[in-house]
């Protein structure tokens, strides 16, 4: 899935920027070019680093019970 359509950068890319050491919407559009166009993915993009910055209790769970 793209996260930002005006740099082409799916959310695998960005999670590959994340696990690469970018903590910011700045340092991940040095990484990757994501946030640096018309700004519309910044929402997207602060998600994903609050999901890798701070993990929720749910992310250990199984997927299945």
């Amino acid at each position: 899935m793209y996260v930002c359509i005006c740099a082409a950068v799916t959310d695998s890319q960005l999670r590959s920027c994340i696990d690469g050491g970018a903590r910011t919407v700045e340092e991940v559009g040095d990484a990757c070019g994501a946030g640096t166009g018309c700004g519309g993915c910044v929402g997207h993009v602060d998600v994903f680093l609050a999901a890798a910055n701070s993990p929720s209790d749910l992310a250990g769970l199984p997927l299945s019970a």
